[in-house]
């Protein structure tokens, strides 16, 4: 394990005070999102091409030792981005292979993609920005392919075995519907509840889902007499 500056350090043994300065694995997740995140300010408000890792060090009020630490170029931060958007999609697609294959698992495997999609907008937005920077990337290529191989685990599990084509284009077309209208409308809509529903209730449409019944509220107990 290194600390914040990079230097090589073991883990204290047990009843050993811990070094100073050095990383919890903890601290080590906490620092690599804030530079994901500081990173996205930048490559929003001045490019991909024209950010360095200088300055997202200085933000963060970093070393750019602390920073190679986690991340040794810029592609790599690219990369862990889309990495963690891919994670979460497989999780999804691992969760849904496990549930039986009804309107609501549908409904609630197009509920989670929505989120993900929500929660990966700014990502997806600065990809976009930077799409002639990033296109050149020796990963593009690669990426485009994993996320084609994860939209057909996510057809697969909205669709049944051995489905027709128009039932597979209309999962496909149910999972777009989401990514457009969540990301497209995302600045348009005044309350993100109410794109939320409309969205889904056009992906529920095109993939035959249901929102998943809600447990009726029990009774208040009876006085006993």
């Amino acid at each position: 394990m290194r600390d914040a500056a990079g230097a090589a350090s073991r883990p204290a043994a047990a009843g050993q005070p811990r070094t100073p300065g050095a990383e919890t694995p903890h601290a080590r997740g906490d620092t690599r999102e804030r530079i994901q995140a500081v990173a996205l300010e930048l490559f929003a408000e001045q490019g991909y091409e024209k950010t360095s890792l200088r300055e997202i060090a200085e933000r963060l009020a970093v070393t750019k030792a602390a920073l190679y630490y986690h991340f040794k170029s810029k592609e790599d931060i690219v990369s862990s981005l889309v990495e963690d958007y891919f994670g979460q999609i497989d999780a999804l697609i691992e969760w849904g292979r496990s549930q039986p294959r009804t309107a609501e698992v549908r409904g609630a495997v197009l509920n989670r993609y929505f989120g993900i999609v929500e929660d990966g907008s700014e990502v997806f937005r600065m990809m976009q920005q930077n799409q002639a920077a990033l296109s050149a990337l020796a990963a593009a290529k690669h990426r485009s392919e994993l996320f084609r191989e994860r939209m057909d685990g996510l057809v697969g599990i909205l669709s049944e075995p051995g489905a027709p084509l128009a039932e597979q284009v209309r999962a496909a077309v149910a999972l777009a519907s989401v990514s457009f209208g969540c990301m497209f409308f995302a600045d348009r809509a005044r309350d993100p509840a109410e794109l939320r529903e409309v969205v889904l209730d056009i992906a529920f449409g095109l993939a035959a889902a249901q929102a998943p019944a809600r447990t009726p509220a029990r009774a208040p107990a009876q006085p006993v007499s």
